[in-house]
């Protein structure tokens, strides 16, 4: 399914999927889906709800997962807000968690299964954070063959609170150009706009952003960032494509530049002195 989604996604880079939905419902695909996250190491974490993975492995998987399917089927799913884990960063200052219930989990791994072909065909290849068969190690790769092209500057950048800042109208917009099953994009709508429950029990709106996390998260983030990385594309395509279009700018006291994203983590090389 994903191969024919991905092929599909590649073949027609306009093309806008609908029916998506019974890829979501889909026994396989849940099943897929909790065993990735039971797999994961935030499986021992809880939700608002107190239920961990193993808690549904010892009453059954197939029957909870069958529920899943019901409520999906009739339309009657709705997600819980997510429980807010303050963790500590370096400096003093702290990162907000969002924890997801498993149940509320199981359903984004598998929106997450049938979404990431469709807009894998789209990323661009300067986006490394969160994708398949990419890591960081690869991002620090692609610098290095930077740096021995005769770029000799790296501007590293960070997107301050970029998780808790995207912009949903904007984000839906990203993902409406690729997705039009109404039903998926409830979906996701329905995911932002879950709520947090506070340390303090409180519960908050979410206005913008999407929480760290949760397991659709990372994908939803890269959507969104996506727009950055056309932008830089496009430059590169047409005021930087050529030798001679660089030696321009390079005459004219401008650098030519590159751009090599991990997430909301940037580190643009320029190059000043050596053209290529």
């Amino acid at each position: 399914m994903q191969i024919k989604l991905h092929r599909w996604a590649v073949a027609d880079h306009g093309f806008r999927f609908d029916d998506v939905f019974n890829f979501v419902c889909d026994p396989a695909v849940l099943v897929m889906a909790f065993e990735r996250v039971a797999g994961n190491r935030g499986a021992r974490t809880a939700g608002v709800d107190g239920q961990r993975a193993a808690d549904v492995q010892g009453s059954g998987v197939t029957a909870h997962l069958n529920r899943i399917r019901s409520a999906l089927k009739a339309g009657t799913f709705r997600p819980l807000p997510v429980r807010e884990r303050m963790i500590p960063k370096s400096g003093g200052k702290l990162r907000r968690l969002g924890i997801p219930t498993v149940t509320d989990r199981v359903v984004q791994a598998a929106l997450k299964l049938v979404l990431e072909p469709i807009f894998e065909a789209d990323f661009r290849p300067c986006s490394y954070g969160f994708r398949p068969n990419r890591r960081a190690h690869d991002a620090i790769a692609e610098i290095h063959l930077f740096g021995s092209q005769g770029y000799r500057w790296v501007l590293d950048a960070d997107i301050e609170a970029c998780f808790d800042r995207i912009e949903h109208a904007a984000l839906m917009d990203r993902v409406r150009a690729r997705v039009k099953d109404k039903r998926v994009l409830a979906l996701v709508k329905a995911f932002l706009k879950a709520g947090i429950m506070t340390e303090l029990g409180e519960r908050n709106e979410t206005t913008s952003g999407t929480p760290q996390g949760g397991v659709l998260s990372p994908l939803l983030a890269n959507i969104a960032l996506s727009v950055l990385d056309d932008f830089a594309a496009e430059q590169w395509s047409s005021v930087m494509t050529t030798r001679r279009d660089r030696e321009r700018r390079r005459h004219r006291g401008l650098p030519t530049w590159r751009l090599v994203r991990y997430a909301d983590d940037c580190a643009p090389r320029t190059q000043q002195e050596v053209s290529m």
